[in-house]
């Protein structure tokens, strides 16, 4: 059975498909990061991290993606970039945030979240 990270990219995914983005590739690696998904929205290329929090308690889920986070991400989409042959020139950095409500799973995307420094 698939964790809850996997449960939680699947569903970000889904949802983001249903927003028309096209899904490129999930859990990009290389030696110093993981991208979630990496996305096309139209002509732009979209790296997306997904957050998942039970509870609040430490923090929300949005919350949890760090400058160093960030670093690592945008350093991760660098890595992508050069190693694809791709026509697309902009991108972007996305944050999708699901939490748990009392009826219903709760998704935030934010566009943008993100720069590089």
């Amino acid at each position: 059975m698939a964790d809850t990270g996997q449960l939680a990219e699947q569903l970000a995914c889904d949802y983001l498909q249903k927003h028309k983005l096209k899904l490129i590739t999930k859990n990009y690696h290389c030696r110093r990061g993981e991208i979630d998904l990496i996305m096309q929205d139209q002509s732009t290329l979209v790296f997306i991290e997904v957050r998942y929090r039970k509870s609040a308690k430490f923090g929300s889920a949005l919350e949890s993606v760090t400058t160093q986070k960030q670093q690592k991400i945008i350093f991760t989409a660098e890595h992508f970039i050069a190693s694809q042959n791709n026509a697309l020139s902009q991108y972007r950095f996305d944050v999708v945030a699901i939490s748990p409500n009392k009826q219903q799973t709760e998704i935030t995307w934010v566009k943008d979240a993100f720069q590089l420094n």
